[in-house]
């Protein structure tokens, strides 16, 4: 069974800064393109920032440039997104996800087939 389970979510003030954590199993993923997505209450779920199988390719949202970073552990099957100076317009269950093998990274959501169950961020003013 196929799982991406996102942990590190939490309340933070606005200016402070979370760690996300996205672990895989059932499947690997080293050949695969990773993403982070967010939904907010009553959007659509938003692309956030994705990283290619090698992690030298990485894509942001306009909206989270320079404050979020992804990056990837493919040893510990583990896909990471940094989040500083977060702002308030930032809260969102947070949502991991991944390509088949052999897709580049991509803004584009309907390219990943998996997904994990989501992670609350909530920042205060």
């Amino acid at each position: 069974q196929v799982q991406l389970v996102e942990s590190g979510g939490g309340l933070v003030q606005a200016g402070g800064s979370l760690r996300l954590s996205c672990a895989t199993s059932g499947r690997t993923f080293s050949s695969s393109a990773m993403a982070w997505f967010r939904q907010a209450p009553r959007r659509e779920r938003a692309f956030v920032g994705a990283i290619d199988w090698s992690g030298l390719t990485t894509l942001y949202a306009d909206y989270v440039k320079g404050r979020f970073t992804i990056s990837r552990d493919n040893a510990q099957n583990t896909v990471f997104l940094q989040m500083n100076s977060l702002k308030p317009e930032d809260t969102a269950v947070y949502y991991c996800a991944g390509t088949e093998s052999g897709v580049g990274a991509t803004m584009d959501k309907y390219q990943y087939d998996y997904w994990g169950q989501g992670t609350q961020v909530t920042v205060s003013s």
